[in-house]
């Protein structure tokens, strides 16, 4: 990977910010690191109306990108990944295509929301960055979830 537009060493923390990078259709994106709380590939993604007894374990609701942002269905088959962020205290995972690396850009490359994104990305995008991967879009977690979480 060419780092001509990662931080570099000498810079202060404050110059640069740090990503965990996904794809949904062929799109990258980016969530603040410190906001992730795992990475995971699922082996299983169900329903739980009511939570029965015999449930173990941490029920976490799954956000499907794809629905989100308005973008066809994944392919029959096609596999994802789950990144799961914290909101107001409960975990919410992230149900996306890949997921890549972390990332440190420095804050001289973020811009804000091009006036052409639409309309969907923009309430959750919180700026775009230009890498050498092709444009990053940084998610505000948090107005994404209060909009999945206002019903």
């Amino acid at each position: 990977m060419n780092t001509d537009n990662l931080s570099r060493p000498g810079h202060a923390a404050s110059d640069a910010e740090a990503f965990v990078t996904f794809t949904v259709a062929g799109q990258l994106f980016g969530v603040p690191v410190m906001q992730v709380q795992d990475i995971l590939t699922p082996n299983h993604i169900a329903p739980v109306p009511g939570g029965p007894a015999q449930v173990r374990g941490k029920i976490v609701t799954v956000i499907d990108m794809r629905t989100h942002l308005s973008l066809p269905k994944a392919d029959a088959g096609q596999t994802g990944m789950c990144v799961t962020v914290e909101y107001h205290g409960d975990s919410y995972t992230l149900f996306v295509d890949s997921v890549g690396d972390v990332i440190t850009l420095s804050r001289s490359l973020r811009e804000g929301n091009p006036a052409t994104l639409d309309a969907v990305w923009r309430d959750v995008a919180d700026a775009v960055y230009r890498t050498d991967q092709g444009l990053l879009v940084a998610l505000h977690v948090d107005r994404l979830l209060a909009i999945e979480t206002k019903s």
